[in-house]
C-alpha cells in the first residue's frame, strides 16, 4: 500500500505552506547576502530545525538570513 505521503497532489495544510514560502524568501536573501542559489538552498536544508524555530519565532526572513549570514 503506497504512503499517503508520497501521493503525487497531496495538499498541504496551510502552516506548511507558510514556511516553505518563508523559506523561499530567506533562500533570496541569502542569495542577496552573497551564497549562490544551491548554498541557500543547501545551507536550508541542512539548518531546517533551526529554520523552523526561526519562523515559529516570528523572525522575518529578512532577520532570519542575517541571523543565518552572522
Amino acid at each position: 500500500m503506497a504512503n499517503k505521503a508520497s501521493k503525487k497532489g497531496e495538499e498541504l495544510d496551510e502552516e506548511t505552506l507558510a514556511l516553505i514560502h518563508w523559506c523561499i524568501e530567506v533562500e533570496g536573501f541569502l542569495v542577496a547576502g552573497g551564497a549562490t542559489e544551491a548554498q541557500a538552498q543547501e545551507h536550508i536544508e541542512e539548518q531546517v530545525e533551526w529554520f523552523t524555530d526561526q519562523f515559529y519565532d516570528g523572525l522575518t526572513p529578512a532577520e532570519a538570513a542575517k541571523e543565518a549570514l552572522a
